[in-house]
C-alpha cells in the first residue's frame, strides 16, 4: 500500500463527510499537552477537546507526549496526527476520524519542546493518563517514592538531564512555567485512582522538595497560586485493539489507519469544578463539571468496577467466557441490578441516581459488540474487590443490613482462587496456600479474607458461614441469585 492510501490531512479530502473530524485540524493550535499516548486517552478526553473545540469555535488541539513508546508517536506523525474511532453498537459500529491531537512527541528525546510547550503561556491544560504505576506512589505514605528506581535516577540527573519519569518530566517543566512567570495552569489526572488530582499534585510537589533545585522554595510558593490539580472521574470501555479492528476501520475509511481505537457508545467525564485558567468548554459534550466528585468516584467503585468483577468470577464459575455472554444468562442483569441496590445504601446521597446508573450498566454490559473477557476483568482480584466489595460490606453489616449479593460475589472469586486456571494476582501464591487437602470451606475462606487484610471480616462468622455455603452451587456451575 502506497503512503497516498494512508490516512492523513490529503486523504481526509477524499472521505464523506460522515467520516472527517468534527473540527478542521489546521484551525487548532495546541494549548493542551497530554502524557499517555494510549487507546483511552484517544477514544475519551481527545473526543471531548474536539467536540468542545467544534462547538464554541476556540482552536483547542492538543499535543500528545508519548512516555516510552517513540514507535506510537512515529506512526501517529506518519498520520498527521490523525486516527479513527469506531463505535462498538449493537445495532453496528461508526467509524469516524478524530482530529483534536495536532502534534506528538516523545518525552525523552523531546525533552526541550516538551518543557517549552509546558512553559508557554498559550498552553493552559495539561491532562494524564499514564496508569497509577506512572505515579511511582508509595504504598505507605501516598507520597512520592523518592527512592523508587526511575525516580531516584531523575532526581539524580537534575532538570537538564534525561528524565524518564513522566512526574519528573511535569515537575521539571512546571519548574520552568513558574521561573519564566508564565500564567496558571491545570494539571488534570484522567486515571482511576480515588482523589486523582491531589495525588498527582502530591508526587510533583514531592518531586519538587526532593530535587536539588536552588529555587525549589520559590517554584512551591508561585505554584500554590498558579498550578490546581482538579480531581476526575473518566469511564469509558476501550477494548484492546485487534488486527480485526484494524481491517474493519480500512475498510470503513478506504485508507489505511495505523492506530485506530474502539469504544463502547457511552463516556462520561466528572471534573471537579476548580481551575485557575482557560480550559476547554467540554460541558458542551456532556462532561460533568462539579463541586466534589467523591460521590461520583465511589458510585462508579461500588457499582460498575463492583458489578464488573462480580460477573467476572460468576460468569467464569459458570464456563463463560465474556461479559455479554454473562449478560445474556438468565441471572446475568438480576445480579446487577441485585448488586446495585444492594450496594446503594452505602453511598452518598449526592451522587448519582443508583437505579438509573444501573440501567446504563445493564444496556453497557449486554452490548454484544464489546467481546469485554472475564479472565481480564477479574486478574488482581486480591487488591480490587478490596476496595470495590469489602468496604460496602462492612458499612452494610455494620448497619445490620445483610449481603447476599456480596456473599455470592465473595464466594465466586473464593472459588476463583482454588483452581488451577486462577486468574493473575500478586497474591496468588499466598491464596492458593488457604486452600489444602483437608480444608474446610469455611477455614478457607476464613483464611483468605485474612490474605486481604480483611481480618475483621474474616472474624464475623455469619458471613464466613453464609460465603462458604455458596461454593457447593458454584462448583457445580451454577449462580443461585
Amino acid at each position: 500500500m502506497s503512503a497516498d492510501d494512508l490516512l492523513s490531512r490529503e486523504s481526509l479530502l477524499r472521505l464523506p463527510p460522515e467520516l472527517r473530524p468534527a473540527v478542521d485540524p489546521a484551525e487548532l493550535r495546541t494549548r493542551v499537552v497530554h502524557f499517555g499516548l494510549g487507546a483511552f486517552h484517544r477514544a475519551h478526553q481527545a473526543v471531548f477537546t474536539e467536540q468542545a473545540a467544534a462547538r464554541s469555535g476556540e482552536p483547542w488541539g492538543i499535543t500528545a507526549v508519548a512516555p516510552r513508546s517513540a514507535a506510537t508517536v512515529r506512526a501517529l506523525r506518519d498520520q498527521d496526527c490523525l486516527y479513527s474511532l469506531t463505535e462498538r453498537r449493537p445495532d453496528g459500529h461508526r467509524t469516524r476520524v478524530v482530529g483534536s491531537v495536532v502534534g506528538a512527541l516523545a518525552m525523552s528525546p523531546d525533552a526541550r519542546t516538551v518543557d517549552a510547550l509546558l512553559a508557554d503561556p498559550e498552553v493552559t491544560v495539561v491532562t494524564l493518563t499514564v496508569t497509577e504505576k506512572g505515579y511511582h506512589r508509595s504504598p505507605s505514605t501516598g507520597g512520592l517514592d523518592t527512592a523508587a528506581g526511575p525516580v531516584a535516577a531523575d532526581l539524580a540527573a537534575g532538570a537538564d538531564g534525561p528524565l524518564a519519569t513522566v512526574v519528573g518530566r511535569l515537575a521539571a517543566g512546571l519548574a520552568a512555567r513558574m521561573r519564566a512567570g508564565a500564567p496558571p495552569i491545570n494539571v488534570v489526572s484522567c486515571d482511576n485512582m480515588a482523589d486523582n488530582g491531589a495525588a498527582l499534585g502530591r508526587v510533583v510537589h514531592d518531586y519538587i522538595r526532593a530535587s536539588s533545585w536552588p529555587d525549589r522554595g520559590e517554584i512551591l510558593q508561585r505554584m500554590a497560586e498558579a498550578v490546581v490539580f482538579p480531581a476526575t472521574v473518566v469511564d469509558r470501555i476501550v477494548p484492546a485493539t485487534s488486527e480485526a479492528d484494524r481491517a474493519a476501520a480500512e475498510a470503513a475509511l478506504g485508507v489505511r489507519d495505523a492506530l485506530p481505537v474502539t469504544g463502547e457508545p457511552y463516556r462520561q467525564w466528572v471534573l471537579e469544578n476548580s481551575f485557575a485558567a482557560p480550559r476547554p468548554p467540554w460541558e458542551l459534550d456532556g462532561a460533568l463539571f462539579v463541586p466534589d466528585v467523591a460521590p461520583y468516584q465511589l458510585t462508579k467503585l461500588r457499582l460498575l468496577n463492583g458489578s464488573h468483577s462480580a460477573l467476572a468470577y460468576l460468569g467464569t464459575a459458570a464456563g463463560l467466557t465474556t461479559i455479554a455472554e454473562t449478560m445474556a444468562a438468565d441471572w446475568g442483569e438480576r445480579l446487577v441490578r441485585a448488586l446495585c441496590a444492594e450496594v446503594a445504601p452505602s453511598l452518598p446521597a449526592d451522587g448519582p441516581d443508583p437505579v438509573a446508573y444501573a440501567d446504563d450498566l445493564v444496556v453497557r454490559f449486554r452490548n454484544p459488540a464489546m467481546h469485554h473477557l472475564l479472565g481480564q476483568i477479574g486478574t488482581d482480584g486480591s487488591l480490587k474487590i478490596t476496595e470495590r466489595w469489602l468496604p460496602a460490606v462492612r458499612e452494610l453489616r455494620a448497619r445490620g443490613t445483610s449481603t447476599p449479593v456480596l456473599e455470592l460475589a465473595l464466594a465466586a472469586w473464593a472459588d476463583s482462587t482454588r483452581r488451577a486456571d486462577a486468574p493473575a494476582d500478586p497474591a496468588a501464591e499466598a491464596l492458593a496456600a488457604c486452600w489444602g487437602p483437608s480444608t474446610r470451606p469455611a477455614e478457607a475462606v476464613r483464611a483468605l479474607l485474612r490474605v486481604l487484610g480483611a481480618v475483621d471480616l474474616a472474624d464475623d462468622e455469619a458471613l464466613v458461614a453464609a460465603v462458604a455455603d455458596r461454593l457447593p452451587a458454584l462448583r457445580a456451575g451454577r449462580v443461585e441469585i
